[in-house]
């Protein structure tokens, strides 16, 4: 039996079940809808973890039209009775507010704009509809048309689903996906007032006033209900990743993923899965990110010997890990920021309410928005709202890594005379310099001392980058290996390679540098300088103990 094709960025539930997609089945979160109903849900959960599919999902359930089909075998087919009284009964307005960006207001507010105009023209029968009147089908043209005033904008949703209940002759249910989406971009961008009165007048219309709406389900990261977009919104149900209520439907658990990797073959890479893409914890549940297995399975598929990679983090710039380190500033923070990365836990008062332009008041903010964007998870249940935190895997915690080696390399690059004095040191292989420099530096930054090896060589790697003059290579193929750092200078009158260790114990690093040296010697990593006439080639083995480190160098020839 061949397997079926992994759903690579497959958001999309019809397309997925119609063409063999493997589906991980999370119907049961219909079911629990329907029993737990509330008029309007807003689910809060970070990105990649399944928002945009669920959302899919829920729109080719209850939509008229539906083929019933795509449901065989999933878990919300067994409920016969919730199938027959919802499966295909109403009107569905559903939108994705994911693409409102843009540097300014007006460019934002027009993707927001061609988002209605295309829902609209998804629906387009209302605008022949002998249910409605004239004045009913103008607004429908007038959307179509892009002849739309901002009022049409404001009341769209709502109109919408007053249009199709009066020609189906039954409620509509509205799906909003990536609600804060407009909100985060405008406050970056510096246009939130503007934005907020929009979206402001949206929800307010479609979710406090609609009289024809059965009910609604918004996802976001964030929740956000006390931004005026809410204020007095009493029929909202919040569902966050504190909540234990619908918290396996967001994120594989585990015995998904062994179903996963046993349907492919794969059962022999589920603790390497466990260590890089596990950790998060949603309720009472804990989840791996659906994005990392699938692109994970995926490339074992094509290679058995592929290593886990970052796929999560290269999704996103990042930037709430960075709004922590560049406001680290005190010791307690740097310490805080030191345990977590060295996989232990910190106590933090959260609030779940921020409102976008509270998140840089405080730094205390900035631990809230970390723990509901996915990059520290909860460590067990939490008391009120003290969390202990924790960082979920070993994907994540290299965001921490390598965000704390950028702002090192910035407050490096700006003391230039000492950078000066570091780059002669490595040219003219003045090795107690270049250990005084380091060990600096190391003493003014956060430590990781379960990096190891793979820390210190980013460290070295980000301070040597910083010199225009030279070229600078990592894990490079030369010679017998792969060395760590080859550096050359532009004019090829000088080059070095170096090779870092680490040691568990001080008493070690003379040794470990000796080791480093015989390493490069016998691979020849220095073939490749050789092989570019390099005139003058240095050798350095650098070992590192926690904050301490120790330089041997070494001239070639």
């Amino acid at each position: 039996m061949i397997a079926q094709k992994l759903p690579v960025g497959i958001d999309s539930f019809e397309k997925l079940r119609r063409e063999g997609f493997y589906y991980v089945d999370k119907t049961g979160l219909i079911v629990d809808l329907m029993q737990n109903w509330g008029e309007v849900n807003l689910f809060t959960r970070p990105r990649r973890f399944g928002k945009t599919l669920n959302m899919s999902m829920l729109k080719c359930f209850f939509e008229i039209g539906v083929d019933t089909s795509i449901f065989e075998g999933l878990r919300v087919s067994q409920e016969k009775q919730l199938c027959e009284a919802h499966m295909g009964k109403y009107p569905v307005v559903f939108v994705s507010l994911k693409g409102v960006d843009g540097l300014t207001f007006e460019t934002a507010y027009r993707a927001l704009c061609e988002i209605i105009v295309s829902e609209t023209s998804r629906l387009r029968i209302l605008a022949c509809s002998d249910k409605l009147d004239e004045d009913e089908k103008q607004f429908i043209n007038r959307i179509l048309r892009r002849e739309y005033s901002d009022s049409d904008i404001r009341i769209s949703l709502k109109t919408l689903c007053s249009l199709l209940e009066k020609h189906y002759g039954q409620k509509a249910i509205l799906l909003i996906d990536e609600y804060d989406v407009p909100l985060d971009k405008a406050y970056q961008h510096g246009y939130y007032d503007r934005m907020i009165d929009v979206i402001r007048a949206m929800f307010g219309a479609a979710l406090k006033t609609n009289d024809s709406l059965f009910f609604a389900v918004l996802t976001g990261c964030l929740r956000v209900s006390k931004e005026s977009i809410f204020t007095g919104l009493n029929n909202l149900t919040v569902h966050s990743i504190s909540d234990v209520q619908f918290d396996e439907y967001f994120g594989f658990t585990d015995t998904e993923v062994r179903a996963m990797l046993h349907a492919y073959g794969l059962e022999v890479h589920l603790e390497e899965a466990r260590e890089w893409y596990d950790g998060y914890r949603f309720g009472g549940q804990d989840v791996y990110c659906p994005w990392d297995v699938i692109n994970h399975c995926y490339a074992l598929r094509a290679d058995a010997k592929a290593r886990p990679k970052a796929y999560w983090i290269n999704t996103s710039g990042n930037d709430m890990v960075r709004r922590l380190i560049e406001k680290a500033s005190d010791g307690t923070t740097q310490m805080e920021i030191e345990n977590l990365i060295a996989g232990e836990t910190i106590t933090k008062t959260l609030n779940e309410n921020l409102t976008h332009n509270e998140i840089d008041q405080s730094i205390e903010n900035i631990w809230s928005l970390l723990y509901m964007t996915g990059y520290l998870t909860a460590a067990g249940a939490p008391d009120g709202n003290r969390y202990r935190l924790r960082i979920p895997n070993r994907e994540v915690r290299q965001i921490y890594m390598q965000q704390v080696l950028s702002w090192l390399r910035e407050k490096t690059e700006a003391d230039t005379e000492k950078l000066t004095g570091l780059y002669e040191a490595f040219e003219t292989g003045d090795a107690a310099t270049i250990t005084e420099y380091l060990n600096d530096q190391l003493l003014d930054t956060v430590s990781f001392y379960d990096a190891r090896e793979s820390f210190y060589h980013g460290f070295l790697l980000a301070l040597l980058s910083t010199c225009a003059n030279w070229r600078v290579s990592s894990n490079a193929e030369t010679g017998k290996g792969r060395s760590d750092i080859i550096v050359e200078r532009k004019d090829r009158k000088i080059g070095f390679v170096v090779e870092v260790k680490d040691v568990k114990d001080e008493i070690k690093l003379d040794a470990a540098c000796e080791t480093a040296m015989k390493q490069i010697e016998e691979k020849d990593y220095t073939a490749v300088l050789r092989r570019y006439r390099v005139k003058e080639i240095w050798t350095y083995g650098i070992a590192f103990w926690e904050k301490e480190c120790r330089v041997v160098a070494r001239k070639v020839g």
